[in-house]
């Protein structure tokens, strides 16, 4: 990725001293920077005040009962995968925080998820649960999408939440589509290793 952005960088640069319009390219980099900076505290502040409502929702007990109303769901997900107890908390944690459109407070939990869910014997190896976890982060069920809602604020959205049902519909239809492809998948790869 740091190659594609210096090339944009240095097209950038050379297309505006080929056009002579350097003096723009200078502008806009001095403008758009400032205005990076501004986006970011915006983002900051907004990840800082959902990261606090997850921690109270930790000490309260609220994940907690989260989690057992995600249990079933689990098991059904991740059917066939030995889970320890702690590798179930870690992704009721990690899907409790995608839901409330954490994805950077879903990161630790999901990191340390994927340790419990390694196999000792071949760690060189993803699992099917590694699998299943990736595939069901990445798909990122959300019923609250901080993210998106704090960037629609920022540039001007007059009702940054009037996107929850595109939401709804694109994150739970992407999350079954991948969770079905990779259970597939996970299957054709077993039966050519016993091959």
């Amino acid at each position: 990725m740091k190659w594609v952005l210096a090339i944009l960088a240095a097209a950038s640069l050379l297309f505006g001293a080929v056009n002579g319009t350097m003096d723009c390219v200078a502008q806009s980099i001095l403008g758009e920077s400032a205005k990076t900076v501004t986006l970011v505290l915006t983002l900051a502040g907004g990840m800082c005040l959902w990261s606090g409502l997850l921690q109270i929702a930790k000490d309260s007990g609220i994940t907690d009962l989260i989690a057992r109303l995600l249990k079933p769901l689990i098991r059904l997900i991740f059917h066939g995968v030995t889970l320890t107890s702690r590798a179930r908390e870690l992704i009721c944690i990690n899907m409790t925080a995608n839901l409330l459109g954490l994805g950077n407070a879903a990161t630790p939990a999901g990191i340390e998820a994927m340790k419990e869910l390694q196999d000792p014997k071949s760690p060189d190896r993803a699992t099917d649960g590694m699998i299943l976890l990736t595939v069901l982060n990445t798909a990122s069920i959300q019923l609250i999408p901080t993210t998106v809602a704090m960037l629609r604020l920022y540039h001007g959205a007059n009702n940054p939440f009037d996107i929850l049902p595109a939401v709804f519909i694109v994150s739970f239809s992407s999350a079954a589509v991948v969770i079905l492809f990779a259970r597939v998948l996970n299957r054709i790869r077993r039966q050519k290793g016993r091959q």
